[in-house]
């Protein structure tokens, strides 16, 4: 059984750091694509970055290009997402996926998905 477990997020203020890690279980975490999304208060889950099995290969969102790192350490199965220079729109719960199928920046092509974690940046 697939498990992918959030954790890191929390409040911080405008122009702060999170970071936030997935912890993955139950398949082959170094022979899957991950990825994180997000869904803000009132809309759907949008794609925030992506990264290949080796780590070598990186994709992000307009919005979060350049702020945002993603990486992972196979060794520990883990997933990460460093945030930088965070603002208010960025505020979300952010859901670590794995496994996906298709065009990796639509909700629909990742096979298995976290719980999310909660993010909020104030003003």
């Amino acid at each position: 059984q697939v498990q992918l477990v959030e954790s890191g997020g929390g409040l911080v203020q405008t122009g702060g750091s999170l970071r936030l890690s997935c912890a993955a279980s139950g398949r082959s975490f170094s022979s899957d694509p991950m990825g994180w999304f997000r869904r803000a208060p009132g809309k759907g889950r949008e794609f925030v970055a992506a990264i290949s099995t080796n780590g070598g290969q990186t994709f992000y969102s307009e919005s979060v290009k350049g702020r945002f790192t993603i990486s992972r350490t196979n060794a520990k199965n883990t997933l990460y997402l460093q945030m930088n220079r965070l603002n208010p729109e960025d505020t979300a719960v952010y859901y670590c996926a794995q496994d996906p199928e298709g065009d990796y920046r639509t909700e629909g092509a990742w096979h298995y998905w976290g719980q999310g974690t909660q993010v909020t940046v104030s003003s």
